[in-house]
């Protein structure tokens, strides 16, 4: 029987886990993709699931639930405008995980935990723009604006 056993405790104080599954939904919401451990995985898993059949129902309790689960503004409108209208006939199995080997430094398990029909450009998102690039004037040895 399993009594008392209800979620992994991951190594970490009950506060410690509480900020690490918020940060890795919220990451999870804004990236549509993120790679972690398989523990780790599997926990934020149930997690993510519950947080997008919350918001498919859209009323005033389910988005204050919403803030208050993830603490951003931004990632629970994210889940009630785009992510419950693209899983709206579905039911459940919102996320997968597959798993990626093992880390080099200490051979943990690692997987990525991403959404099923994700949006590929939501990866994107934070990439800095490449400037352009400098070229060195070889006859003043000074860096230069390569035109393009």
């Amino acid at each position: 029987m399993r009594h008392k056993f209800g979620y992994k405790k991951l190594n970490r104080t009950s506060e410690h886990r509480k900020a690490l599954i918020k940060n890795m939904l919220n990451s999870l919401v804004k990236y549509e993709q993120i790679t972690t451990t398989l523990p780790k995985a599997k926990v934020l898993k149930p997690q993510a699931d519950k947080l997008i059949t919350l918001g498919k129902k859209n009323t005033l309790q389910n988005t204050r639930k919403l803030i208050s689960k993830l603490q951003d503004e931004g990632s629970a409108s994210k889940i009630r405008k785009t992510l419950s209208k693209r899983y709206q006939n579905r039911n459940g199995g919102y996320t997968r995980i597959i798993k990626a080997g093992f880390r080099y430094g200490d051979n943990a398990p690692m997987a990525v935990i991403e959404f099923v029909d994700r949006d590929v450009e939501a990866k994107k998102i934070d990439k800095k723009k490449i400037e352009k690039s400098k070229t060195i004037d070889k006859k003043t040895d000074t860096p230069k604006e390569a035109t393009a």
